[in-house]
């Protein structure tokens, strides 16, 4: 066999493998969330990090709801994408600057990450320049860690108010990321407690460590990076 042909046939079995791969890790993840809940919630695909040839694994596998941390990354990984998968959804779950406010609105159809007057603002008038109107969570810092974004619980109804009455944005629902040093459950129910009290539908809850127990505390969206993909390639 000649040199490049091996290697074609290499890279073509590598391919097969990393497509069988991640199909199987997303059933496998589906059929737990189908058994821990009824109805179960949505499989968010985490991208962050990952390569060309695992991103479109996963679309051959066929997922289409995708999770990234960074503006930048998910540029990169999506804008072209959009124009070959027409029912990709893309949700940031990542902590957001005010100055990437108009390419995030461009961007995502879902924006986890909102947690303070002044980037619901850069929002407002980002939505009102793009003509595009992507849905918000509000991020909850649940375990009232100092380094960690989102809004303390307690101050959940007030950015609610704002981001409806002054910024006029369209709030669905809240987003939590438990502190890594404590079980995830407590912070699950705290979640869930409050969106119940302000009629909130979406909870955006549980990662790769606890996805199955998100769902049994009633997640309607969960998102899956290492467990989805495989361990992260960073560089």
């Amino acid at each position: 066999m000649r040199l490049d042909a091996y290697w074609a046939f290499s890279l073509i079995k590598m391919t097969d493998t990393l497509n069988q791969d991640i199909a199987n890790r997303r059933a496998a993840i589906l059929a737990a969330l189908t058994a821990a809940h009824a109805p179960p919630p949505e499989l968010i695909a985490v991208s962050k990090f990952q390569p060309d040839e695992a991103i479109e694994a996963a679309l051959a596998a066929g997922q289409r709801v995708f999770g990234e941390n960074r503006v930048q990354e998910a540029q990169q990984h999506w804008q072209a994408r959009r124009e070959t998968y027409a029912d990709l959804t893309l949700h940031l779950i990542g902590p957001l600057q005010t100055n990437k406010a108009a390419d995030a609105v461009r961007l995502f159809d879902v924006i986890q990450t909102l947690d303070r007057e002044k980037l619901a603002d850069a929002l407002a008038a980002a939505m009102e320049k793009e003509g595009r109107r992507p849905k918000m969570l509000i991020q909850v810092n649940t375990g009232e860690e100092d380094q960690k974004a989102g809004v303390f619980p307690s101050k959940v109804g007030a950015l609610l108010r704002y981001a409806r009455e002054s910024a006029n944005l369209e709030v669905d629902g809240l987003m939590c990321i438990p502190p890594v040093d404590e079980p995830a459950g407590p912070h699950f129910a705290l979640l869930k407690k409050i969106a119940k009290d302000y009629g909130l539908p979406v909870l955006s809850m549980g990662m790769s460590g606890d996805y199955e127990l998100a769902a049994r505390y009633g997640a309607t969206h969960v998102r899956v990076g290492t467990a989805f993909f495989g361990e992260r390639n960073t560089g």
